[in-house]
């Protein structure tokens, strides 16, 4: 039995990987080396986050990139847990945009929504000219998602959303926001919101300690109305956006390893 030990890749995960997994490794690696690197002691300093770095991201294939349609990359998910390794190693906020955009936001749209809203919201969100947030952590509820106080409330031709959520990612600068309420039988409902509704206001929360180049905020409702077409069809339930959660803790993981590399 050899004592030694790879320190640069102690999981061996080099010997495991695919040509074409080198391939986009190398092709993440490299974009975070010159035009991420180069941005984050700024951005991190001032709490910078510029919208156009999402459109960089599309170009890529990086934002939904397991998705197998909508001109999405299609790539398998080691592919993409590598494309967040290395996002991370520069600074996790990289990691978080692209793992909101994908994991939050793309994939619950591509798992439980309609046709027509796949067709709408996918391709403008794959390119990065569309940003998303998912708005699920409230105030008095974080983990406990099941106690969300967040109603949705039936009216002709839609819904109407009241209470506020808290934390979210890219909320003061998102597009579409997917909202989880409870429905007046209590159940949990997906919502896609668009900036500029009546009634919905997101700040920023001002003066984080860490993921500072990415900008968090609330989600505030005041009866926002929600027209039908904008509600996910298959979507019922907690599990729905559970399984949201699923998909990002995923990139996290690989991300939480390209931290750990970096220090």
């Amino acid at each position: 039995m050899s004592g030694s030990f790879v320190w640069e890749d102690p999981l061996l995960l080099e010997d495991q990987l695919s040509e074409e997994e080198r391939q986009i490794r190398d092709a993440a690696k490299s974009f975070a080396q010159s035009e991420l690197k180069p941005l984050i002691l700024e951005w991190n300093r001032n709490e910078t986050f510029d919208p156009e770095i999402m459109k960089e991201f599309g170009k890529l294939g990086f934002l939904g990139a397991t998705l197998p349609d909508y001109d999405c990359a299609g790539i398998g998910f080691v592919s993409y847990g590598l494309i967040c390794r290395e996002l991370e190693y520069v600074d996790t906020s990289f990691r978080s945009s692209v793992g909101v955009q994908t994991g939050l936001v793309m994939a619950p749209i591509h798992q439980y929504g309609s046709d027509e809203q796949k067709q709408r919201f996918l391709p403008g969100l794959r390119e990065g000219e569309l940003i998303g947030a998912m708005a699920l952590t409230e105030p008095n509820h974080g983990s406990d998602a099941g106690a969300m106080q967040s109603r949705a409330k039936k009216v002709d031709g839609g819904y109407k959303l009241s209470g506020t959520k808290q934390w979210i990612t890219h909320s003061p600068c998102a597009h579409v926001i997917l909202v989880w309420a409870k429905d007046e039988d209590d159940v949990v409902r997906g919502f896609i919101l668009e900036r500029g509704m009546a009634g919905l206001e997101t700040p920023k929360i001002e003066g984080k300690m860490a993921v500072r180049a990415s900008p968090t905020g609330f989600v505030m409702m005041d009866e926002v109305f929600v027209p039908d077409e904008n509600v996910l069809p298959k979507a019922q339930g907690l599990s729905a956006p559970l399984s949201a959660l699923t998909n990002a803790r995923f990139g996290i993981c690989w991300g939480a390893m390209g931290a750990a590399e970096f220090c």
